[in-house]
Order: structure tokens, then sequence, then C-alpha cells
């Protein structure tokens, strides 16, 4: 008997069978918008390997995805929602500005991809914060 997903726990939303599946596809999706090389998709997703990241892409129906790479990608999407906000007005800007250099704090010139690049959770988790705060 399956249970309506509204009536799961936020951890038990995560645990479900296609949670992973849905996290995955919106990342191949992101990524192919913002232009991301293999590698960067790869140091995006916490640096997996050649394996795991082909297995991924295949959108397997049924994946259980580790905390870390939820967590990554749910930053992401928390990325896409702000700049899809903000640039509401032109949809071709909320994918380009990753890649566009940025002389705010914390970029200093760089990209904010250059940013997350750095393949730390929490390089994704500023881009998010500061993204916040610009959309008030």
């Amino acid at each position: 008997m399956s249970t309506p997903s509204s009536a799961l726990s936020p951890r038990e939303q995560l645990d479900a069978p296609e949670a992973g599946r849905v996290a995955l596809k919106f990342f191949f999706n992101l990524m192919e918008r913002w232009g991301c090389s293999t590698e960067q998709q790869r140091t995006l997703l916490g640096g997996v390997g050649n394996t795991t990241f082909y297995k991924y892409k295949h959108l397997p129906p049924n994946v259980r995805l580790p905390h870390d790479t939820l967590e990554r990608i749910s930053y992401l999407m928390g990325i896409h929602k702000a700049l899809s906000i903000i640039f509401s007005n032109s949809s071709e800007r909320a994918y380009t500005w990753v890649s566009s250099p940025n002389t705010a704090a914390p970029f200093n010139g760089r990209t904010a991809l250059d940013y997350m690049l750095a393949g730390r959770v929490v390089d994704i988790a500023d881009v998010r914060r500061y993204l916040d705060g610009v959309r008030g």
C-alpha cells in the first residue's frame, strides 16, 4: 500500500525510491542549461567517480542518493529558483548568471560557477545564501 508523498515526513520523502531519480533529472537538466562539462557536473555532485556519474546519467528508476549528493542538488534547486525569481523577465539571464563574472563578495570577480567548483558543499550553500539575500 503506498502512502501519498504529502503524508510522508521530509526524511521519508528523501528516502522514497523515486526521490533520487527526480533529483538527478533536475540536476542533469540544469547542468545542460548551465552548459557544464562532465567534470564540472561530477564536482558539483561531490566528486563522484565516472562509473557512478554515468550510472546517474541513465536515471535509474530507484536510486538512493547519498545525503551529501541530495544536499548539493537541493542547494542547486534553491539557486535555480532564486535566479528564476530575480530574472523573471529574462529566463536566459537566469541560466547565464552562474557563468558571468561577478564583482560582489564572495565571488570577487569570479563566476558563481567557479566559486561552486571549489567542490565543497558550503560553497554551493554560499551561492544560495547570496541569492536569497539579493532577492530579499
